[in-house]
């Protein structure tokens, strides 16, 4: 793989909802009016506006995406995505890679540049973290290799311990 794709991605420790980018990857349920983890952090810093244009939505299918404007955050989109409850089926590793790969898309078909990932169904889904980060960064690198439209594209973990998951497999696919 080309060095240049992984001059567009960057590993990133903290909270997302503090990222200045075109757009945040919320890991929502799927009626997506809010709940634990990341996704509750992001309609709280959203505020009211965002769960009322949720409700609207109707929900979303595991795997599926939809895109809503991100309100009090500094991001200018909130693109959810709901990840698989783990399994431990092949089925799991496609609804994720969906995931990753339907939100990509609905990015470059809004304009969007820079775009920031969370750990997607790592939480309260159960996904282990070593298997989750292989598909979010192999499913990233194959869409970045087909379209350069997205400039950047960052994973902000929140954990110590996933960021250096993180770290440790694009250092070691990138070589």
């Amino acid at each position: 793989m080309k060095q240049e794709i992984f001059d567009r991605i960057e590993i990133l420790q903290g909270d997302i909802t503090a990222l200045k980018l075109d757009a945040i990857v919320n890991a929502a349920n799927t009626t997506l009016l809010g709940g634990g983890g990341v996704d509750g952090a992001i309609h709280r810093a959203a505020g009211p506006e965002l769960l009322n244009e949720c409700r609207k939505i109707g929900g979303c299918p595991t795997g599926e995406a939809r895109i809503t404007r991100a309100y009090n955050l500094p991001a200018k989109y909130v693109i959810h995505t709901v990840g698989p409850i783990y399994q431990g089926s092949d089925n799991d590793r496609k609804l994720l890679a969906d995931c990753y790969s339907n939100s990509l898309k609905l990015a470059v078909k809004n304009n969007i540049t820079s775009i920031a990932f969370p750990a997607i169904s790592c939480g309260a889904y159960g996904y282990p973290v070593k298997e989750a980060c292989r598909t979010a960064m192999d499913t990233t690198c194959r869409f970045l290799e087909r379209n350069s439209a997205l400039k950047k594209v960052a994973f902000i973990l929140f954990s110590a311990d996933t960021y250096q998951v993180y770290e440790e497999y694009i250092e070691a696919i990138s070589k």
